[in-house]
């Protein structure tokens, strides 16, 4: 088993990458509870080959979005912010933009039965097409990463409307997943040229929290055995991300979900992408069952931050989302008593909701997983709040993968 992880903290605006974004303001969040919510780290931005200001948009493909916005925001408790579609003058699909604290989902589902999407939705079902960076100068960025191989699939382009201009492009990354990259310093719209303004007309539950979660901590990327390196250094070559911890070997293993995973991240931390590849198992991993069902490489989940995992999950079972199970086993293992120490919730608490618990060299951390949220065993959540803790829940893998197995089994995947 090897395990690296870089660590350092700060609370100084400066060294960790400038001022907040203004997603991140608009969510009332300091830079401190940022730093707390995704573990922030000190960063010199002047030697930064690709500066990234953070997440921009999660955009999804979905074989309806009319249904899935009000999923988002019946169970997810997300605010509905901008709306394209035939009343405004796109035929080609419907789009809704939700927002919760400073995540920003992008929903978009065909209605024009020769759309791009219907194959794309085909193909791999609903799933993430677009993790969508916003950067200071696209244009230095495109610059970046052609000369470093990337595959350019937008050049820079000017979109402007009566809010103003956004400059925009993407590349290319692991399967059909790009990379959009947004400078939207001088525009004031509600999302983008062509979205008009819109507003739930959900009413969320008297007594729910104003939002359920705060900020995006990661994205992870399934590829294919052998590729997971090729991307990695992708990462590393293209965008000048760092390499933050590295997984690998039979103590984050079980008999089926062998696997091997990376994880890159931007300089402060802001942005981060663990990679995982399968490993070599008696049976079906994980891994091998996202792959198959999403026909390719592609993003297999989202870590969402919260700062109060307890009450988030409480409402989110309440409004009908599903956790994968933990045994009692797990919370009655003396090792993992004597490992995690105190934690700031009674342990019981954490086994009557199955809230896994990990404690690495600068703190701890808790974190609980969906089951897969459409027909297709591909795409999960991850709830994690953070108190101190860089890592990823290294300690938690067998746990994990073992309720995973399970799934797969009662699926007839294993």
């Amino acid at each position: 088993m090897t395990s690296t992880v870089s660590t350092g903290s700060t609370t100084d605006q400066a060294s960790t990458g400038g001022a907040l974004t203004v997603d991140e303001l608009r969510a009332d969040l300091t830079l401190d509870q940022l730093q707390q919510l995704v573990g922030l780290v000190e960063y010199d931005e002047d030697g930064d080959v690709f500066p990234v200001t953070g997440w921009d948009a999660i955009v999804f493909v979905v074989g309806n979005a009319t249904q899935a916005a009000h999923y988002y925001q019946s169970a997810w408790g997300m605010e509905l912010e901008a709306y394209s579609g035939p009343e405004n003058g796109n035929r080609d699909h419907k789009s809704y933009v939700l927002r919760s604290g400073s995540i920003r989902f992008v929903l978009n589902g065909a209605v024009d039965p020769d759309s791009a999407l219907v194959e794309h939705h085909r193909r791999h079902g609903d799933g993430v097409i677009d993790i969508s960076l916003e950067v200071p100068d696209v244009d230095r960025c495109v610059a970046q990463a052609r000369k470093a191989g990337a595959r350019v699939v937008r050049e820079p382009e000017d979109v402007t409307d009566e809010h103003g201009t956004v400059r925009i492009a993407a590349i290319a990354a692991y399967g059909e997943t790009v990379h959009t990259l947004v400078d939207r310093s001088r525009y004031e719209g509600p999302y983008l040229p062509g979205y008009d303004a819109a507003a739930s007309t959900f009413k969320k539950p008297a007594g729910q929290p104003k939002r359920l979660f705060q900020a995006l901590d990661h994205v992870v990327g399934n590829v294919e055995l052998g590729h997971m390196d090729e991307w990695v250094e992708f990462y590393n070559r293209v965008m000048g991300f760092v390499n933050m911890a590295e997984f690998i070997g039979e103590d984050i293993a079980t008999d089926y979900s062998a696997l091997m995973s990376k994880v890159v991240a931007n300089g402060n931390h802001r942005v981060k992408f663990p990679l995982n590849e399968p490993a070599p198992g008696k049976r079906k991993s994980q891994i091998d069952e996202y792959i198959e069902f999403y026909r390719g490489a592609g993003a297999q989940h989202l870590a969402l931050a919260t700062g109060d995992i307890i009450a988030t999950v409480d409402a989110l079972r309440d409004n009908g989302v599903e956790f994968l199970d933990t045994p009692d086993s797990y919370y009655e293992d003396p090792e993992l008593r004597a490992r995690i120490g105190e934690v700031r919730v009674p342990i019981e608490q954490l086994q009557q909701r199955g809230i896994l618990v990990d404690r690495d060299e600068d703190g701890y951390l808790l974190q609980i997983f969906t089951k897969p949220i459409g027909d297709r065993p591909t795409v999960f959540f991850e709830l994690i709040e953070r108190h101190g803790s860089l890592g990823f829940g290294k300690g938690n893998f067998k746990a994990l993968f073992e309720a995973i197995e399970r799934e797969q089994e009662k699926r007839g995947n294993l």
